[in-house]
């Protein structure tokens, strides 16, 4: 029996936000786009879920930060470290059109650009596991998959999207590189609590432990513990109190009257790495292309930056220039733009450093993000090089 087969210009392999984003776009500027995923809709995954300037800008830019303020996303206006001799507060002052950051439940931000994807006219068939990827003359074609129910489907398309995390599938069928590697990892175990005051963003630094709180959706606080694996174990409530308490006394005070209201969940740790974002047929967006250390918390960004790189890259190949050109484009800027994230990110996941050296690698960080932003805003200049979405 022949397996059924469907037609579509790309073919986009995960529903989370890198791949959600770069199908919306696509949608938008009027490609026949077919998303796979192999998850239920909905559910919930690992994730630090904080938004930086750069991430609220292309939601803004997108037309969908209303929908996410609607959604009940508290404002964050200030974000303060915690280190050992004194707190430092920053306000989130004005700028780019950004007059505060956001972090969303990944159960409010995936579904919200998966919906706008699906608006734009991309299809989305959920769990969907790829099984293989078609390969024709040394180029991909398209993907061969299967449903839950064991239904086979091939799809074949100008080009494959990987867009499904750090263990990819579409990276490990089409040997995908890896160019970049961090030495390091921390692992993180965290909670929702209730009723945890928090003031914005906190975030906590002692040399062998970090902590934060993160205000989100239906009044509920994100707080977090980060070490090197070897000191978050197996992770637990015990464990992650202790540590939240040893980056900060007075968050762990906070912590120990506030309501759990969810299981602790640890992150084990993996290192941060960079793929080769793209080949014949093919390309890498999110996680699948480029993981950093969530110490960063700069993934979610990363991944809204990335999918506007990669939709611009692609549209630019259909209005003629050549594939070399656009998607080498796309993997230069990625990499410009994250290798001083990864590196930071790295070092302070080592967890050797001291009070001073902690707010050289903050500022090494916040530096790139200025840069990232600087890169968002140029976008609507060179909108006209392809086609404005």
């Amino acid at each position: 029996m022949r397996m059924p087969e469907r037609c579509a210009d790309v073919v986009v392999v995960g529903a989370r936000v890198a791949g959600a984003a770069t199908a919306m776009l696509l949608a938008r500027a009027g490609l026949v786009v077919a998303v796979l995923d192999r998850e239920r809709p909905g559910c919930d995954t690992l994730s630090t879920h904080a938004l930086m300037r750069g991430g609220v800008l292309q939601l803004a830019r997108w037309g969908l930060l209303d929908r996410l303020v609607a959604a009940g996303t508290p404002p964050v206006r200030a974000a303060t470290f915690r280190y050992s001799a004194r707190d430092v507060t920053v306000p989130i002052k004005p700028a780019a059109g950004v007059d505060a950051l956001y972090a969303p439940l990944r159960t409010v931000l995936d579904p919200l650009l998966v919906d706008a994807a699906h608006s734009a006219g991309a299809t989305i068939q959920y769990e969907t596991r790829v099984t293989g990827v078609l390969v024709e003359h040394g180029r991909v074609v398209g993907v061969d998959s299967r449903d839950r129910q064991g239904r086979w489907q091939r799809i074949r398309a100008d080009l494959v999207i990987g867009a499904d995390g750090r263990r990819s599938s579409v990276a490990d069928l089409v040997s995908a590189v890896v160019t970049h590697r961090a030495r390091h990892t921390s692992a993180f175990s965290y909670g929702y609590l209730r009723d945890l005051a928090a003031d914005g963003y906190e975030w906590a630094y002692r040399p062998g432990a970090m902590a934060g709180f993160i205000p989100t959706n239906h009044g509920l606080t994100c707080a977090f513990a980060g070490a090197t694996p070897g000191r978050i174990g197996r992770g637990g409530p015990a464990g992650w109190r202790r540590l939240v308490a040893e980056a900060s006394s007075s968050m762990g005070r906070r912590l120990a009257t506030a309501e759990l209201r969810s299981p602790v969940r640890t992150f084990i740790g993996l290192p941060g790495y960079l793929r080769r974002p793209c080949g014949p047929g093919w390309a890498l967006v999110g996680d699948a292309g480029s993981w950093k250390d969530p110490i960063s918390a700069h993934g979610l960004t990363d991944a809204l930056r990335d999918a506007e790189l990669l939709a611009r890259a692609v549209l630019s190949v259909r209005a003629g220039r050549p594939a070399e050109a656009a998607f080498g484009e796309y993997e230069t800027i990625r990499d410009q733009l994250t290798l001083p994230v990864l590196a930071a990110g790295d070092e302070i996941a080592a967890m050797r450093w001291d009070d001073e050296r902690i707010v050289e690698l903050l500022g090494e960080l916040n530096a790139a993000m200025a840069a990232e932003v600087r890169a968002i805003e140029c976008f609507d200049a060179a909108a006209g090089l392809v086609q404005t979405f």
